[in-house]
């Protein structure tokens, strides 16, 4: 199955899920059944100290991850074939354990409620079978005159 970023926004350039962004992060999200499911390969220079990721790319990856989610569920809600262009209105980050960097890491989202505007989304970041942190978010379309809007 072919990741929602690459199916639905090629040319998008965002740091944390852009494909075409060679320097970004490049998260591949991929629907299965009520979740969506990422894994991530943490590279060196995205350490915090050694073999430990740094709170601001788990941050990253949570939130991009989770809009991609919050953008599927709001596309299936409405009956369409494309995602609505989607942005972050709030999101709370846990870390709760040092995360290592030495093997990928796995991004779980689950929708916790939603409409055809807004989602809200809870995700966990998983390394070496551990929740090392968490994500609660609310993810809404936007219209035009917003700047992401038609980003995709």
């Amino acid at each position: 199955m072919i990741d929602l970023q690459n199916r639905y926004a090629p040319n998008s350039n965002c740091f944390g899920c852009g494909p075409a962004n060679n320097q970004g992060l490049n998260i591949k999200s991929i629907p299965y059944g009520e979740i969506v499911i990422a894994n991530f390969m943490p590279k060196p220079h995205h350490q915090a100290f050694p073999n430990i990721l740094s709170g601001g790319i788990i941050g990253t990856v949570l939130d991009c991850h989770s809009n991609w989610t919050a953008a599927w569920k709001i596309m299936n809600n409405c009956n369409e074939r494309h995602p609505p262009c989607t942005v972050t209105a709030e999101y709370k980050i846990k870390l709760l354990y040092p995360c290592p960097t030495k093997n990928q890491v796995k991004l779980v989202a689950k929708i916790k409620k939603s409409d055809k505007k807004k989602a809200f989304i809870s995700a966990e970041l998983i390394a070496e079978n551990r929740v090392c942190a968490t994500c609660e978010g609310v993810f809404i379309s936007v219209k035009e005159g917003h700047p992401a809007y038609n980003r995709w």
